[in-house]
């Protein structure tokens, strides 16, 4: 990390530096230096997704599911109907007992072509909350991709 610390000082502006050194601070569980590494490559690169999903991850950790969920809109506006946002999208609404909000999510991923992502769990687990809740659940009428 020493080494990234040196060449952000000789390159202040590399948001690929930024980005590897967040990668590397949040091995080792600094997470609020590293959403201030990936606050900086943000303003350097408004629109880099790698970035923003980074963001949403470590918000996610420091409890910032508002900020996180900014972020996930800001992803599904430069791509629309990535599975990975919206099963974060999902499950981050979950968090904050959204449950109708994360089953819509949920759903649309569910009707997506499979790449690696299902929002199996998310659904039980928004299930399960809604049950604690007492809300009755809406029945499925999404089609398997």
């Amino acid at each position: 990390m020493k080494d990234l610390d040196k060449a952000d000082v000789l390159e202040p502006n590399n948001a690929f530096i930024l980005q590897s050194r967040a990668n590397d601070k949040m091995m080792f569980e600094d997470c609020q230096r590293v959403l201030e590494d990936l606050d900086k490559a943000n303003v350097l690169e408004p629109n880099n997704i790698f970035t923003l999903q980074c963001r949403v991850n470590v918000k996610r950790i420091l409890k910032g599911h508002q900020g996180a969920l900014k972020d996930l809109d800001k992803v599904d506006v430069l791509e629309p109907n990535n599975a990975f946002t919206l099963q974060c999208h999902g499950n981050v609404k979950r968090m904050l007992e959204d449950c109708q909000g994360a089953l819509e999510d949920l759903h649309k991923v569910d009707v997506l072509p499979s790449h690696g992502v299902k929002p199996t769990l998310g659904f039980h687990k928004v299930k399960l909350r809604k049950l604690r809740l007492g809300s009755t659940l809406p029945a499925s009428n999404s089609k398997k991709g």
